[in-house]
């Protein structure tokens, strides 16, 4: 979150325009360019990096121990990414390479390929324009700290790096049954993945050292390793439990590789909130204020606020209320204005809920400058809305709330005594949520960028999502 004690008056359009375009990170990646590769020229390195427009491209690691099944989903992730696939196999198969003829003789004689011809085969296939257009996945590389060290000096970062986890018995069984297609290279299992077509099956082979002795020397070494290798990565890793359908590890895994880090950039939060009355946004707004200091605006709690003042515009507001008309957008949208202007929300960020409630107001807040850089819906379907608030109750004489359900009174006595709000009336709850929902439709269509979150679950799950959506940047455009 921003720290500038002295915040200068920029127009909202500049930090708007520099978060869509990703300017920080264009900046902060082109620094890195110039100090890994301290080009004599770095005039013409840059506009030949920028030329190349790759910066999005995947560049993905994946690491795991024999079995977990790296290597399908590696071929999967490079299917559906359209990216390339760099194993230790597919690179030193390579002819036109010399390093790749080397390291075949040295794999003959010695059953081994050493990390430096290793290092040296993926630095000069990661030259080649597929893998510079369309991105890599590393397969099993790097398997020591060492490896990934080097790999690291070379200016060879992977953004996202998964590893998958499994208990050694599981892995050890896999192993025994598996087979692979000379032809495709794909992995099959006896038990769990054998494929239907005869001609495949009849030219399945069993790969060596599958035994499971083999295997668990082979385990023995990989926990050895790791332990080392994983620091290396900090912030780009993530760990996904391969003990379960392929399916669902490849899904966890695309996820993640489809989503951006955290980013650096200075950023000082608007955040809105919009959903149904009971949907949870006064909670997930109080914890924002908590956890990083926003400003809580409720627009509700502003007009009592302004009211009490006896301001100008409370006494405009008052006037309303008094006759019970609805206070015009004009006169809200001064004191939310008045609000927003203040110096704790220009240095702090605020977080907004309760307006707008349809296009209009939105349109004419967006009109004055005061554009969220963050905006989240929270779905909850009526049912839940229904059981939150109707069932509540407040007890006249201690000022105790209850819920009947989730909060009952401790005695008779006290329950006998519990009142209603009038707004917590079956029909005025109905009457409220069926507004809010046609009005929705052409608010999501607005804040078209916005994140739509269950808010039916546990208060502070649905707190990590909007956490998530406020410290993650936004999503790129998919041309």
């Amino acid at each position: 979150m921003d720290a500038t004690t002295a915040p200068h008056l920029i127009p909202p359009e500049m930090p708007q325009y520099g978060e869509e375009k990703h300017v920080f990170e264009l900046m902060q990646t082109m620094l890195e360019q110039l100090l890994i590769y301290q080009p004599e020229d770095p005039i013409s390195f840059l506009i030949k990096h920028l030329q190349r427009d790759n910066d999005n491209v995947p560049k993905i690691v994946i690491l795991g121990p024999p079995a977990s099944g790296k290597t399908t989903i590696a071929m999967w992730l490079c299917k559906h990414l359209n990216s390339n696939l760099l194993t230790r196999d597919n690179l030193t198969e390579r002819k036109s390479s010399s390093v790749a003829t080397e390291a075949r003789k040295h794999y003959q004689k010695f059953k081994r390929v050493p990390s430096t011809l290793l290092i040296r085969l993926i630095q000069q296939r990661l030259t080649e324009e597929d893998c510079v257009k369309r991105g890599w996945i590393l397969d099993g590389i790097p398997e020591t700290r060492e490896q990934a060290l080097v790999i690291q000096t070379l200016g060879i970062a992977p953004r996202h790096v998964i590893v998958l986890n499994a208990p050694d018995t599981v892995l050890i069984e896999r192993n025994l049954g598996k087979r692979i297609d000379p032809q495709t290279r794909e992995i099959y299992h006896t038990t769990f993945d054998w494929p239907p077509e005869p001609e495949v099956q009849d030219r399945l082979i069993e790969p060596e050292g599958i035994s499971e002795q083999e295997t668990a020397q082979k385990l023995l070494v990989y926990h050895r390793n790791i332990i080392k290798l994983l620091p290396s990565y900090p912030r780009v890793l993530k760990t996904i439990n391969a003990d379960q359908p392929c399916v669902d590890v490849f899904y966890q895994a695309l996820t993640f590789v489809q989503s951006g880090h955290r980013s650096n950039a200075p950023f000082t939060p608007r955040v809105l909130l919009l959903g149904p009355m009971g949907s949870g946004k006064s909670l997930q707004a109080g914890l924002l204020a908590q956890k990083y200091g926003l400003v809580n605006v409720c627009c509700g709690q502003l007009l009592k606020e302004t009211v009490a003042d006896k301001s100008k515009v409370g006494e405009l507001i008052w006037s309303f209320l008094e006759k019970k008309v609805t206070v015009p957008d004009s006169v809200i949208l001064k004191m939310l204005t008045e609000r927003l202007d203040q110096q704790d929300c220009v240095q702090r960020g605020w977080v907004l809920h309760g307006f707008p409630r349809d296009v209009d107001q939105a349109q004419r807040l967006d009109g004055l400058g005061y554009v969220p850089n963050r905006v989240f819906f929270l779905n909850v379907p009526l049912d839940s809305i229904m059981e939150r608030l109707t069932l509540r109750r407040i007890d006249p004489v201690t000022g105790e709330r209850y819920h009947l359900m989730y909060k009952p009174p401790p005695t008779m006595e006290i329950q006998a005594r519990l009142s209603q709000h009038p707004r917590d009336a079956e029909e005025r709850v109905k009457f409220k949520v069926d507004l809010y929902y046609r009005n929705s439709t052409e608010l999501e269509h607005f804040y078209r960028w916005a994140i739509a979150i269950n808010g039916d679950q546990d208060p502070y799950t649905v707190f990590e999502y909007i956490e998530s959506g406020i410290i993650n940047p936004l999503p790129r455009k998919v041309l």
